[in-house]
């Protein structure tokens, strides 16, 4: 089967799906509409096309590159000839994929892409639905992102989980340690409420006083000096340590350092984060958003508890940390749980019988 898939290249959605399925035997062919940050896809022998779409201050401009994008990708898609394609994003993505007036026509959505863009404009709801008209199937990572997407068409919406690859993301036995760490991988952005976990910890360090703790905050953004201020501003600057950008094949080790994960994002729509850790045996501390109230099994796996209120966080984390049997017993759950549901291997299978059930032809 050959598929071109229409997303962002420096996505590490993006690598991980292409590099799936051509480990399938597929031909994958990528069309992203932003310039890629490495040769990720180059050194992979990947063909790859790329149109740089944002460039435009206007609004009107803006819909003339659109225009331009997917006249573009019609003269690819006339030379590849592919069975699918496939694009990730129901924005500038997915409005250059159904422009391009391709069949069959495929769109993921990923979570920002649903729950705001449709809300910051008129023109965007209808680029929305527009979108989601042309699509001979649309999938979205998390059922509660489905019934998001529910309020846009009538027609069904298939729930592919961005999973992982439990033989990778498992517990790597370290030395025994005294230190409990509590860990955290995320974007320093404003949206995933790295700023109310470092209030939560310095609240947990005066509850526990007698207790060696740590944090780690792993992720590189805008906001990493803020933070490193609050940090410090709270008294607790020496026992956080920020540790920049890790790479994907780092984080089994990293998760596998924490005895306990932490995630108060204000916002996920599928909490990746969380099945990471879960699948290396952590147990999570995670904010009610509907991205980890899905895949965190509250009271099971984790503890699930207000967005943006640092003292329920302090006290979860009280819970887990002054039981050592609680944590490994959740540990163990959470990683049966994403075993269960979220096997990487699974979600590859399953999105390409999605394929080929439109490549026979039964579901246009």
């Amino acid at each position: 089967m050959k598929i071109l898939i229409l997303s962002d290249a420096r996505s590490i959605h993006t690598k991980r799906w292409v590099s799936a399925l051509r480990e399938k035997g597929d031909e994958v062919v990528l069309f992203s509409l932003i310039p890629a940050d490495d040769d990720f896809f180059t050194v992979s022998g990947i063909r790859t096309y790329y149109f740089n779409l944002f460039r435009y201050k206007s609004r009107l401009k803006g819909l003339y590159m659109h225009l331009r994008a997917a006249f573009f990708l019609r003269k690819v898609l006339h030379a590849e000839r592919p069975d699918i394609l496939h694009a990730h994003y129901i924005t500038s993505f997915g409005l250059v994929g159904a422009l391009s007036l391709w069949h069959p026509f495929v769109i993921s959505l990923w979570g920002s892409d649903i729950y705001d863009f449709p809300h910051e404009s008129l023109f965007n709801r209808l680029s929305v639905k527009y979108v989601l008209k042309k699509a001979d199937r649309i999938l979205s990572t998390s059922r509660n992102m489905a019934s998001e997407a529910a309020r846009y068409t009538g027609k069904d919406i298939l729930v592919t989980p961005f999973g992982v690859d439990t033989s990778v993301f498992r517990r790597i036995p370290l030395p025994e340690k005294d230190t409990i760490v509590i860990g955290n991988v995320k974007a320093l952005s404003p949206k995933y409420g790295i700023d109310c976990l470092i209030r939560a910890f310095a609240i947990l360090c005066s509850m526990c006083p007698g207790r060696d703790m740590r944090l780690v905050i792993a992720g590189k953004g805008p906001d990493r000096e803020k933070l490193e201020t609050l940090a410090a501003d709270l008294g607790v600057a020496s026992r956080i340590d920020f540790a920049g950008f890790v790479r994907h094949d780092r984080l089994p080790e990293l998760y596998s350092s924490f005895d306990i994960a932490a995630f108060l994002s204000y916002k996920e729509s599928f909490g990746v984060s969380a099945v990471e850790a879960m699948s290396c045996s952590c147990p999570v501390v995670a904010s009610d958003t509907d991205g980890f109230t899905e895949v965190v099994e509250d009271g099971v796996t984790g503890i699930i508890v207000g967005r943006g209120d640092p003292g329920r966080a302090a006290e979860a984390l009280r819970t887990l940390v002054m039981d050592r049997e609680l944590r490994l017993s959740m540990g163990k759950k959470g990683r049966e749980r994403v075993c269960r549901l979220y096997e990487w291997d699974d979600n590859v299978r399953y999105m390409r019988s999605i394929y080929s059930d439109l490549t026979d032809g039964n579901g246009k």
